[in-house]
């Protein structure tokens, strides 16, 4: 989902928070994750550290199973 570079970044919703899960579980850097998104690194930390959406990683947890 890249966007024009001269224009501001894309805001992440719940479901991109519910999909950030898994790749973080399978050990993706954040960095990688983020730049898929077209986001800076600390919008992915704020999820994984559940500081936004809140909620995402119950609802990856049921969608994508547990990740051990």
């Amino acid at each position: 989902m890249k966007t024009d570079p001269r224009g501001p970044s894309p805001k992440l919703t719940f479901e991109d928070a519910v999909r950030i899960w898994p790749r973080h579980w399978k050990g993706e850097f954040q960095n990688r994750i983020a730049s898929d998104f077209d986001v800076n690194p600390g919008r992915v930390n704020e999820v994984l550290k559940e500081r936004k959406f809140l909620g995402s990683k119950e609802e990856a947890l049921k969608r994508f199973g547990n990740p051990s």
